[in-house]
């Protein structure tokens, strides 16, 4: 297998021990292996410190970084602070990474020395199985660039994404008020996404840079309804309060979406009442926002 000379690969983890396994084999499977691994762990877990030592006789480091838990943005700019390579590709616990995942990452910047960072294609990982859902799936068949203003989900996810550090440093990082862990609860990738666009920079979309993720149950399916929305709604009232109108447009897109997701329009629900969740998640989290500086 070839090593790549300047990626970093970063993995936030909290007490999943069983999952990050899983992740690290994935990513120890690939045609190209990293220059080096970062775990941010914000558990308490024995067990994951046990599965990160068991992979340190890999000709890769993998280096076991503790931390407090302050979430999935504090553990990603930990990380990107960490870093030794140029290049961070962003994965999370309960995402296996395709074997082709990193070589397409590393040919991607290398044929656009301009972009600042790479997204792909999320499928859900394993067959289906009753009372099991896919979630941040993201599918798409033709490579292309984001510039300028987009809507920000259509750019892929953070579980799945690649960045070169002065351009992560440039920006300031992920916003720590948002994301999984934090106050904001979801989105951090977004405003992150949304920030870099605005910046001048370019994002790439390869669908070719697979990874797997997990499916949730009914549960946490629920409670993914209600996060994600909050998220968007913090973002956008973030980026309002600042004068930024595009982020209205945003607001609306998402909250027409919404609507269409209550029943007022006629389509096939994936779970009776998830549009009136998912609206009052993001009425909350558009008060939230509204308190960001």
């Amino acid at each position: 297998m070839e090593k790549a000379s300047d990626i970093t690969v970063a993995i936030p983890t909290l007490d999943r021990p069983q999952a990050l396994l899983r992740c690290l084999e994935g990513i120890f499977s690939g045609s190209l292996q990293p220059a080096e691994v970062l775990v941010v762990d914000q558990g308490e877990s024995r067990v994951t410190r046990s599965i990160i030592e068991r992979f340190q006789s890999e000709r890769t480091p993998v280096i076991h970084i503790q931390q407090s838990r302050q979430g999935v943005s504090a553990a990603r700019n930990l990380a990107g602070a960490r870093a030794n390579c140029q290049i961070i590709a962003f994965t999370d616990d309960d995402c296996v990474p395709d074997a082709g995942w990193l070589a397409w990452m590393a040919g991607t910047f290398s044929a656009s020395p301009a972009i600042a960072g790479v997204t792909g294609n999320i499928l859900p990982l394993g067959s289906e199985s009753p009372g099991t859902f896919a979630v941040s799936v993201r599918i798409r068949n033709e490579r292309f660039e984001f510039r300028n203003r987009a809507l920000p989900w259509y750019g892929g996810s953070g579980g799945n994404f690649a960045i070169r550090r002065d351009w992560l440093a440039r920006v300031g990082g992920y916003d720590e008020r948002l994301g999984p862990g934090s106050p904001g609860k979801a989105a951090e990738d977004m405003d992150l996404f949304y920030r870099l666009l605005r910046a001048g920079a370019a994002i790439c979309y390869e669908p070719k840079a697979v990874i797997y993720h997990e499916r949730q149950d009914e549960a946490r399916l629920l409670q993914s309804f209600w996060n994600y929305s909050y998220g968007v709604g913090a973002i956008s009232a973030k980026h309002l309060r600042r004068g930024d109108l595009y982020a209205g447009y945003i607001l609306g897109v998402w909250a027409f979406w919404l609507f269409w997701r209550t029943g007022l329009f006629p389509r096939k629900r994936l779970h009776a009442g998830e549009g009136l969740l998912s609206l009052r998640g993001c009425s909350r989290g558009l008060a939230y926002g509204f308190k960001l500086g």
